[in-house]
């Protein structure tokens, strides 16, 4: 029996320290980071299930998970509110097409990463995901010295940074306090040019190939008529007298 114990009593305790060992090394690996994902970012703040689901329907939320994990290239959100959205006009969201509800959230949106201190020299207007002429979709950003206040204005909405919801270098995620507007929504555009009249070719010309009239010669001729008829008139009042 003690023979027994004594051939047992290493070989379990080889089996637990080869067990104990083998779970320490796979505790030491670290997992690798995932990817920038904005939408994740904006479900774990909470509170941005309406502009979640506008990024989603436009599909601009798979165009930022691109741009933030296929280059280099620095983003800038400005996200609203569930609040800020229960603030619009009734029926403002639902009368917009399906292209300017994609315009809406792409005015959300820089195409450079800017920290709050930054917006202090931000040269105005800023250009969004939305291009557009300054005109249409202006994006003006006023902050003071220390970037502890930031205003947005776009001649249709006046809003505040009211958080940083995430910053990491590459991506600033800020909570503004209101749907920022385009003016392009709410300002007609102008007519289009009217198309330009094609130019007339010679051949096409009124009168092209008609007999050229000599208006002189005419003249001529009816003059000389009058004056025989004068002539021939004198001559018979002449024979009567």
């Amino acid at each position: 029996m003690k023979l027994l114990v004594l051939i047992l009593f290493p070989l379990l305790f080889l089996f637990f320290a080869a067990l104990t060992s083998g779970q320490s090394t796979g505790a030491a690996a670290p997992a690798p980071p995932g990817p920038t994902n904005l939408t994740a970012i904006l479900e774990k703040a909470g509170r941005f299930t309406i502009f979640i689901r506008l990024l989603q329907s436009t599909k601009v939320a798979d165009q930022i998970y691109t741009q933030l994990n296929n280059s280099n290239q620095g983003l800038t959100v400005f996200a609203p509110t569930d609040g800020s959205f229960s603030g619009l006009k009734s029926g403002t969201l639902n009368s917009f097409s399906d292209e300017q509800k994609t315009e809406l959230i792409q005015f959300h949106v820089l195409p450079s990463y800017f920290s709050p201190s930054q917006f202090d020299t931000a040269s105005n207007p800023l250009r969004t995901q939305a291009g557009g002429s300054e005109e249409l979709f202006p994006l003006n950003v006023t902050a003071s010295s220390t970037g502890n206040q930031v205003n947005i204005t776009t001649g249709e909405t006046n809003a505040t940074v009211a958080n940083t919801v995430y910053t990491d270098g590459q991506l600033a995620v800020y909570e503004v306090d209101q749907v920022l507007l385009p003016r392009r929504f709410f300002v007609p555009l102008p007519p289009p040019p009217p198309p330009l009249k094609p130019a007339q070719s010679p051949e096409s010309s009124p009168g092209f190939g008609a007999p050229v009239v000599d208006s002189s010669s005419d003249a001529n001729r009816l003059y000389k008529e009058a004056l025989r008829a004068m002539a021939c008139a004198v001559f018979v009042l002449a024979s009567f007298t």
